[in-house]
Order: structure tokens, then C-alpha cells, then sequence
């Protein structure tokens, strides 16, 4: 037996009174008309929805609901009705009495007659008003949004495209609707579409999905995008609807703050690394510094007590001095050329050079090093490798630099060798040893400043890590360049620096300068027999030091601990010469200077004055000069510099005062 049941009707008056109730009751608008329009039947649904009485409208024709652009609506409706077809959920727009219009839902039917004929019409009509009017909205949401919505078949085919996809991607509707969505994908993203509708397919969403696509013009866009299944009634999963969001700027801003977390993080591991290489160059260089110092006060403490019993210990001992000095020496000059350097006041003597006379004078100076570990020691040299424009004092020290760095990391019985070549427009001079060689890590910054690989209180080797910064530094500021090369460690390795050749070919005439030779014995041929010399010095070691050179050569040696000392000799004795340091207390060597030539020419204001201090830079020279000194010699001073400017300025003293 059915769930439910129709009650049988006892005649034919009954199922015509029940199908009046229900006509009568429904909730949509029930008409009847003819096959040309007339309306015959009209319930009170059609009454509330349209307007019109039933006794208004029954013999009219239904054409009174039709607004005037719609008109053409009936005589095809009807078309299809005598064609005894049904019209099923027609959506059109239809006048209410007040003239009001209503979006109604309409299901139109034939009405046969006992014959079969088609004689009329039944019409169901539904107010879909406030759907429409949602729908409507709807599609203002989705016209106005800032969001792509657009919506696909599952084969990815585009059925809807809103203005903000326009807007966005730069295509219009036209352009997208029947074209696949993948037209938006750069070539690399193609693979993403045929996953993302399997998921779609099996009912599941795809939320906040960051991806590329690509703009009309090519410009590409990061989006952030949301995709859902759209279903049918039954739950059958019939297309797809996109949400895509520009996240472009988002993203910029994102990767411009990960770029400058980047920045700021390489800017503080740099700066904890320059603070590092501070600290262990200053840890070096307290090292390097106290290490000769170490022999030097413990050799002039034994040779003082006497503890130094032979010839041989008193050479010895003075020889170590000598050399510990010189090595404590050069490290300040280094950070001094170095300090130079960086501020652009190195500045170069350039003359004609003859690279082979640098390159043996190199040698030879290294020699001794290399004979005393047994590494054999030996030059090639083109003879076409030159000259070349350049400061020969600052290409030895290049070399030099070079061959006690090649010396220093060569093992016992190793080898060194050096190359001078011709190659095209320049020269190249190689320094290549068979020693430690250079790791590949380190490489790169091999020409660093204060950069060493071993930088561990157990390093084997010594140094502030300025040597190759400064062959780096001299070579480029002769125009050239420094490389180093080597196989790895323990393999040795190859330093080229290639320096350009002169422009000019060189007058024969003029000489080819090299270095300045290597100083003799302070005091061989010299006698200032006769000549008076102050020295003005709070240091009371440096005093007896210039005395006693002085002294040694006949000279009469005045000495002053302050200015005002200094002062007061040049008017007691009319000295021919003055030395002075610069850093004094209460008054330092230019107000001394001052107050020296405030004095008359007869109480000695006209007396030539040498500035001998540790203050070295090339500004301090330039300081002390435009001052009135007429030279200045940096501390630690050679004697026999010393004693070459001491007797220039004497002779040039005497011979002012004997024209008077």
C-alpha cells in the first residue's frame, strides 16, 4: 500500500469543487487563457500579484501585464503552445495595475480539449521579485568587489568574468568567457590547474592559495586565491568559482622587509667582524710590537749588567737590538703607508724604472733570509720586461713585501722564484714558492687589510696582515694590479703583479732611477768639526741618542729638555742647527718655533730648525713645514739621514753668518 493515498471522488462536481480550492489557496498566480491572449480564469494569487480584479481582467487580453518592450514575448509563447509544447520557468518582467513592474517565474501549458485539440492556455506564474532583487545584488557585489570572481566549467573553461578580473589581469569579459583559465598561468604554473580541479571534482575548497599569474601586458602578479565547487541540487559538483586577490604590494612589502632583514643582519655579522678583526688586530699588533720589545730590553739589560762577558755576546747582543728595533720599525711603518693609504696621501715619486734592477735589489735584500731556511733563490728576467713609469722605492718595497711573505711560508730547502715578463702593453713580475699555499676559503680575502688565516695565539707565522693589502694598494696606484693564485694547501702559490709600461719611450739622456741605496756606517767621512747643534727633547733618552751621534762626529751638542729651556740656549750659544720634537709638554715644537723666530737675527731668531718627531703622518710633515721648520724627520730616524741633513743645514748656517 502507497505512503499516501488519493480519496476517491464521488463525482464529477467534487473534483471540480477540489481543483477550484486548490487554484484557490496556491501561492502563485493561477491563469487560463485563449490561444489568442483572452484571459478566462484568474485566482486571487494573480489578483495580490498583478493587481487586478478577476472581473477587471477576465476578457481581456493578457498582454495588459506586458511592459511595451516585452510584447513580443506572447505571440511566441503561443507559437510553442499550439506547437503543444510546455514553457517551464520562464523569468521575465510583467506591469502590476499600479504600473509597477514584478519579475515573475512563469510555466505555461496547453489545454487540450475531449478531442485532442489544443483550445487554450494554463499559466503559473510565481513572484520572484525579492529573488531577482537578490540576485540583482548579487551581481552588484560581484561587479563592485575589489576581488577577481570569476567562474569555470571543470574543464577550466571561463563561463564569468567580473570588472576587478578586467582590472586586474587586463583582459576583458569578451577577451576570457569560452578561453581557458590557464591563459593566465606563466609557463612554469601550468601544472597547477589539472591538480587544483581533482581536488575541486572530489567536493573539496581550495583556500588562500599563493601563486603567480600573468597579466594582458605580461607583467606578472602575485595573488592569493580562493576556489570553490559549485553544486547542483542533487550535490553533483557542475563548475567552479574563483576569488583572486592582487597581493602584489603585500608581497614587495614582505620581500622589501626579508631584503632589509637580510641588510641589517650582513650589517651586523660585518660589523661584529670588523669588531672581531679590531680586537684581533689589536691583539696582534700588541704581540708583534712586544715580541722585539721583549729583546731589546732583555739584551740591553744583560749587555748593561755586564752579563755579556765576550766580543762575540756584545755583537751579538747589539746586532739582536738592531734588528728587533728595525722589525718594530717597520711594522709602524707599514701602519702608517697603510693609514696612508686610506686616506688617500700616499703619494708616489714617479720616474723612469728599470724593473730589473728593483727585482735584483729585492733579491739580494731577502737573500740572507733564504739562505738561512736553505730555499734556493733564482730570477728570470725578460729583458724586455720594462721600463715602466713608477716610485722604485715603493715597487721594492712590492717585491720586497712579496719575497719575505714567499720566504716566511716556504718550508727548509724550498724554492722561490721570481719572473719578469713582457705581455703586450704591460709587464708582469711573478713571485711564485713552493710552500704552504693558500686555502680557497681564504683566497678571496687574501688582500684584505688585517686579514690572516691563522689569526689563533698558536699561529705559526707573525705579521698585522698589512703586507699584500699594500702591494695591493702600491700596484694599483702605479696604474696595475696584484693576483694570487695557488692549488690549495701545501701546493705554493703564484703572486703576478702586472704594472703598465711607459706611454713615452724615455730620452736616453735621462737616467733610470732604482732605489735608493741601502745605508753605510752612520759616521764614515763625516766631521762637523766646529758646528753647534741644539737639540730640544723632554725625552731624555732621545737627547743622549742625537748627542752622541752628533758627538761621535765632532760636533758641539747642546741639549734642551723644553721650550723654554730651548729657548734660552739659542740666545746663550747661537747654535748653527736646531732639532726639535714636536710633542712637548706646556709647549710643543710649533710654539717653540714660534717664539724662535719671534727672536732678533742677533739673538738667533733666523736659526734653521729640523723637526725630529714620532709624529709621521704626511699631514704631520706638511704641518711641520708650513710652520717654518725647514725639514722633518720621523722617529725613529737613520743616522745617517740624520747626519746628511744635519751637515746641509750647518754648512748653509755658517755660511749666512759669515755674509753677515
Amino acid at each position: 500500500m502507497d505512503q499516501f493515498s488519493v480519496p476517491e471522488l464521488s463525482s464529477v462536481e467534487e473534483a471540480q469543487a477540489l481543483l477550484a480550492a486548490i487554484i484557490t489557496s496556491s501561492d502563485d498566480a493561477i491563469i487560463s487563457k485563449y490561444l489568442d491572449g483572452t484571459v478566462r480564469s484568474w485566482n486571487q494569487s494573480a489578483e495580490r500579484i498583478f493587481g487586478y480584479r478577476a472581473e477587471e481582467i477576465i476578457g481581456s487580453s493578457i498582454t495588459v501585464l506586458f511592459p511595451p518592450d516585452r510584447l513580443d514575448e506572447e505571440s511566441q509563447i503561443l507559437a510553442r503552445l499550439q506547437k503543444g509544447e510546455r514553457v517551464d520557468h520562464f523569468q521575465t518582467l510583467r506591469l502590476r495595475k499600479d504600473g509597477t513592474p514584478v519579475a515573475v517565474s512563469v510555466t505555461i501549458s496547453p489545454v487540450y480539449d475531449a478531442r485532442g485539440n489544443i483550445v487554450g492556455a494554463s499559466k503559473v506564474a510565481r513572484d520572484v521579485t525579492r529573488t531577482a532583487e537578490l540576485e540583482g545584488k548579487f551581481e552588484a557585489i560581484i561587479a563592485s568587489s575589489d576581488d577577481a570572481i570569476v567562474s569555470k566549467d571543470l574543464n577550466g573553461i571561463v563561463q564569468s568574468w567580473n570588472n576587478a578580473a578586467e582590472r586586474m589581469f587586463g583582459y576583458t569579459a569578451t577577451e576570457m568567457i569560452g578561453q581557458s583559465i590557464t591563459k593566465l598561468f606563466p609557463p612554469d604554473r601550468l601544472d597547477e590547474e589539472p591538480k587544483i580541479l581533482e581536488q575541486l571534482r572530489r567536493g573539496q575548497r581550495v583556500d588562500h592559495f599563493e601563486t603567480v599569474r600573468t597579466r594582458k601586458d605580461g607583467r606578472q602578479l602575485d595573488v592569493s586565491v580562493s576556489i570553490s565547487p559549485i553544486k547542483d541540487p542533487t550535490g553533483r559538483v557542475i563548475g567552479v568559482s574563483k576569488v583572486a586577490r592582487d597581493i602584489s604590494s603585500i608581497k614587495r612589502v614582505l620581500r622589501d622587509r626579508e631584503e632589509l632583514l637580510e641588510r641589517e643582519s650582513a650589517a651586523r655579522a660585518e660589523a661584529e667582524r670588523v669588531s672581531r678583526m679590531k680586537d684581533e688586530f689589536l691583539a696582534t699588533l700588541s704581540h708583534e710590537l712586544r715580541t722585539p720589545l721583549n729583546s731589546i730590553l732583555g739584551w740591553a739589560t744583560i749587555l748593561r749588567s755586564g752579563g755579556a762577558t765576550t766580543p762575540n755576546e756584545m755583537e751579538q747582543g747589539i746586532e739582536i737590538i738592531e734588528r728587533n728595533a728595525r722589525a718594530q720599525a717597520q711594522l709602524i711603518e707599514e701602519l702608517l703607508d697603510m693609514s696612508r693609504v686610506i686616506n688617500g696621501k700616499l703619494r708616489l715619486d714617479v720616474q723612469p724604472v728599470d724593473l730589473q734592477v728593483v727585482i735584483s735589489e729585492a733579491i739580494e735584500s731577502v737573500r740572507p733570509a733564504a739562505e738561512g731556511k736553505e730555499i734556493r733563490l733564482t730570477k728570470v728576467l725578460d729583458p724586455k720586461g720594462g721600463p715602466i713609469a713608477g716610485d722604485p722605492n715603493r715597487l721594492q718595497q712590492v717585491l720586497w713585501n712579496l719575497l719575505t711573505n714567499a720566504i716566511k711560508f716556504t718550508p727548509k730547502k724550498g724554492r722561490v722564484q721570481v719572473f719578469l715578463r713582457r705581455v703586450n702593453s704591460h709587464v708582469e713580475i711573478s713571485v711564485v714558492d713552493s710552500g704552504e699555499g693558500i686555502s680557497a676559503e681564504f683566497l678571496p680575502h687574501l688582500f684584505t687589510r688585517f686579514s690572516q688565516a691563522d689569526t689563533s695565539i698558536s699561529r705559526q707565522y707573525g705579521g698585522l696582515g698589512l703586507g699584500l693589502a699594500l702591494v695591493k694598494s702600491l700596484a694599483e696606484l702605479h696604474g696595475g694590479s696584484v693576483q694570487a693564485f695557488s692549488p690549495g694547501r701545501g701546493q705554493g702559490s703564484t703572486f703576478t703583479v702586472s704594472l703598465p709600461l711607459s706611454a713615452v719611450h724615455r730620452d736616453e739622456s735621462q737616467p733610470v732611477l732604482t732605489p735608493a741605496p741601502s745605508p753605510k756606517d752612520p759616521q764614515s767621512g763625516a766631521d762637523f768639526e766646529g758646528f753647534h747643534v741644539l737639540v730640544v727633547d723632554d725625552d731624555p733618552d732621545a737627547r743622549n741618542l742625537i748627542q752622541h751621534i752628533l758627538t761621535k762626529c765632532n760636533a758641539t751638542v747642546t741639549t734642551a729638555a723644553s721650550a723654554a729651556e730651548g729657548l734660552a740656549a739659542v740666545k746663550q750659544h747661537r747654535p748653527d742647527m736646531v732639532l726639535s720634537d714636536i710633542g712637548m709638554p706646556i709647549e710643543d715644537g710649533y710654539e717653540f718655533l714660534i717664539q724662535l723666530r719671534q727672536l732678533s737675527e742677533a739673538e738667533g731668531g733666523d736659526t734653521p730648525a729640523v723637526a725630529l718627531t714620532a709624529f709621521a703622518r704626511s699631514e704631520d710633515r706638511r704641518r711641520a713645514l708650513l710652520a717654518g721648520f725647514q725639514m722633518h724627520l720621523p722617529k725613529p730616524v737613520e743616522a745617517t739621514e740624520l747626519l746628511a741633513v744635519a751637515s746641509n743645514l750647518c754648512a748653509s748656517s755658517r755660511r749666512a753668518k759669515s755674509r753677515r
